[in-house]
């Protein structure tokens, strides 16, 4: 059992720098000034989910979930 708890702190960790690292990649919601004239309506604000943001927006989700779940997996015997 520390074995597989040891592996599982690892991983936990890589997933906690992975996120730090994917959240400062982001752009902030009010990056450019291309929202105030309508530009979001352009060929890149339709198409945003295929765009490098999009990418990087699915896997911090992903990497949220895993977070969690690891957290919640990690701390179940503590209680």
């Amino acid at each position: 059992m520390g074995t597989l708890r040891m592996i599982l702190t690892i991983i936990f960790i890589i997933v906690c720098v992975a996120i730090t690292v994917l959240v400062l990649m982001q752009e902030g919601k009010s990056a450019g000034l291309g929202s105030i004239a309508g530009a979001a309506e352009s060929y890149w604000g339709k198409n945003k989910g295929r765009s490098m943001e999009g990418t990087l927006v699915k896997f911090t989700k992903i990497l949220a979930v895993a977070f969690l779940l690891l957290a919640v997996v990690l701390n179940i015997n503590k209680f």
